[in-house]
C-alpha cells in the first residue's frame, strides 16, 4: 500500500522551492490497546466528565479549556480564542541555517518524519540538497507550521531521502547540569581502562533495529492468546543483578580468558579503583549527553 503523507508543502531555501511531502517515520498504532470495560457486563465503558465540586454531569456543549491562573481560579477559553492564537500555515518549510550534525545535542531530538518530493517536478532539487547536504557533512534547520505550532526540524540525508526530525524548543529541555552535579570527578586506574577498552572492543558490531525486540509488547500478546484458549502463563521470576562487589575482579571476568595472563601479573599491584576530587558540574544544558 502507498504511504499516505501526513503534510505536504514547499521546501523553501533563498529563491528555490521544491514540492516535499512528510510521512509518519515511527508509529505506535502496532502496539496491543486494552479497552476498559465492565467487569460485571464485559461491556466496554465509556468516559464522562463531572463538575469536581458538585459532582454532576457536564455536557460537552458546556465543556471549555481553562488555564488555572491560581489554585482553583481558571481563565476560561474558548476554542475559537484558542484556533486564533495557533500559528497560520503558509505549508512552507523555510531552511533557516545549515549547521555541523554534531552541533545538534540529541536531548533536542523529538519525533521523526521521512522528507519526499511530492511530485516529479521537484526530483532534482531535493536531490541537490540531498547530496550536498550529504557532501557537506550538514544538516539542515528548518521553520514549518505543522498541526497548528510552529516547529523548528532537523532535515538531514536519509537514504534515498530526506528525515526531518522535530525539534525541542530550549523552554522544553531540562538542564543536564543539576542531573549530572552530584557525579564525582573520579581518576580510573589505567588498568581499568584498559580492560573495560578491550570488553568494548570484543563486542563491537553493527547497530540492527531487529536484534532489539519489543519483549513487553511480545508478552502481552501471550497473554492474550492464552486468554483466548484458556490457558494460565505463569509470571516469569526475576533476578535482580548484583552489584559487583570488586569491580577490578568483574572488569577482569567480563574481558575473559584473552587477557587473563596480564591480569595475573597486575594482581600483585595495589587495586584502588579511583583517587577522588571534588565533584563539579561540568554538564552544560546544550551538552546534556
Amino acid at each position: 500500500m502507498t504511504p499516505r503523507a501526513i503534510w505536504k508543502g514547499y521546501l523553501h531555501l533563498g529563491a528555490v522551492t521544491c514540492p516535499v511531502a512528510l510521512y509518519t517515520a515511527a508509529s505506535t498504532s502496532d502496539r496491543i490497546v486494552f479497552n476498559t470495560v465492565n467487569r460485571a457486563t464485559g461491556h466496554r465503558v465509556r468516559r464522562e466528565f463531572v463538575d469536581s465540586e458538585t459532582g454532576e454531569l457536564v455536557e460537552k456543549d458546556d465543556q471549555v479549556k481553562g488555564y488555572e491562573a491560581e489554585k482553583d481560579q481558571y481563565v476560561v477559553m474558548e476554542a475559537d480564542e484558542i484556533a486564533a492564537a495557533a500559528a497560520k500555515s503558509d505549508k512552507t518549510l523555510d531552511i533557516a541555517a545549515f549547521v555541523a550534525g554534531s552541533d545538534i545535542d540529541e536531548a533536542f531530538l523529538d519525533k521523526p518524519y521521512y522528507l519526499a518530493p511530492a511530485d516529479r517536478t521537484g526530483d532534482e532539487i531535493f536531490v541537490v540538497l540531498r547530496d550536498g547536504l550529504r557532501d557537506r557533512d550538514a544538516v539542515a534547520v528548518a521553520h514549518a507550521v505543522l498541526f497548528r505550532r510552529l516547529r523548528a526540524l532537523l532535515i538531514r540525508p536519509h537514504g534515498a531521502g530526506l528525515i526531518a526530525t522535530t525539534l525541542h524548543f530550549d523552554y522544553e529541555v531540562r538542564s543536564a547540569t543539576e542531573v549530572f552535579a552530584s557525579i564525582p570527578d573520579l581518576r580510573i586506574k589505567t588498568e581499568m581502562l584498559d580492560l573495560a577498552r578491550h570488553i568494548i572492543e570484543t563486542k563491537q558490531g553493527a547497530f540492527d533495529p531487529a536484534d532489539y525486540q519489543d519483549g513487553y509488547e511480545a508478552a502481552l500478546a501471550d497473554l492474550v492468546k492464552a486468554k483466548l484458549e484458556g490457558r494460565t502463563i505463569a509470571s516469569p521470576k526475576k533476578q535482580k543483578p548484583r552489584p559487583a562487589l570488586d569491580l577490578m575482579q568483574a572488569l577482569r571476568d567480563s574481558a575473559g580468558p584473552a587477557l587473563e595472563s596480564r591480569s595475573r601479573s597486575q594482581a600483585s599491584k595495589p587495586t584502588s579503583a579511583v583517587r577522588r576530587k571534588p565533584a563539579t558540574a561540568r554538564a552544560g544544558r546544550r551538552k546534556a549527553s
